[in-house]
């Protein structure tokens, strides 16, 4: 995160526009929280899309399972070792620290919200918020977060293109999730929306943590400029010269 000048993994230009995706995000997660807290069965918009998604046969179930394994920990890990990969293929330590840093604090959220919620489906399988969507909506994100950096996208461009890669993605994720009936439709919207909530609040973390790193080892090098030429070697800056005292070299 120090090793050189690094632009940012947040873009100035959208950081407003996904501030306020993210408070709107937020604001969904906690309406769906508090709707099914402690509740065992789907609501009614949950039962008419899974009676049209569930059960679905070869080949999408083939693709459903493909889907849900990305949010496995096995695919998981391999998603993120391939995204950090290419970030560092790019020189770009920050934005490897980002994906790592941004899939971690999104899954650990899920993690958090899903006991306090007490939402569960077959049993006591606890369900909202869903994180195999939160998971790979925060990859798509992530990458196309660093796209729209990388092409200088604007405000509107950027926007759309980072939101339109984060909505591709949970749907997705979501529809395999409800396809293979591991979550209710709006578990996963709540997935969705933890993604969007949580990657702007990391990458603004990531970005001032790097730069103020950077600027204190740019500080620290003005308080210690490197010295003039260099002590001979063999002898101190105060050696003692015979018949004339003390002096430096």
């Amino acid at each position: 995160m120090t090793g050189g000048p690094e632009s940012a993994v947040l873009p100035p230009s959208l950081r407003v526009a996904l501030g306020l995706i993210a408070s709107l995000a937020a604001l969904v997660v906690l309406v769906f929280g508090i709707t099914y807290a402690d509740d065992s069965e789907p609501g009614a918009v949950d039962a008419r899309i899974w009676a049209v998604v569930d059960g679905a046969g070869p080949p999408w179930r083939h693709v459903a399972v493909v889907t849900d394994f990305l949010g496995e920990p096995v695919g998981a890990v391999l998603v993120i070792a391939a995204v950090v990969t290419g970030c560092l293929l790019l020189r770009g330590p920050r934005a490897a620290v980002f994906v790592v840093t941004g899939a971690g604090l999104t899954v650990g959220t899920t993690t958090l919200l899903k006991p306090v919620v007490g939402r569960t489906i077959h049993g006591d399988n606890l369900s909202y918020p869903s994180g195999h969507t939160a998971f790979l909506t925060a990859i798509a994100l992530m990458v196309s977060l660093l796209a729209a950096g990388r092409l200088g996208l604007g405000r509107t461009a950027g926007t759309a293109f980072v939101f339109a890669a984060g909505l591709v993605a949970g749907a997705a994720m979501g529809w395999a999730q409800v396809a293979l009936g591991s979550h209710y439709a709006t578990d996963t919207l709540g997935g969705w929306c933890t993604a969007l909530a949580v990657l702007p609040v990391s990458a603004w973390l990531v970005d001032r943590t790097a730069d103020r790193l950077a600027d204190r080892t740019t500080a620290g090098r003005r308080t210690n400029p490197p010295t003039g030429e260099p002590t001979p070697v063999g002898r101190s800056a105060t050696d003692t010269v015979p018949g004339r005292g003390r002096r430096r070299l």
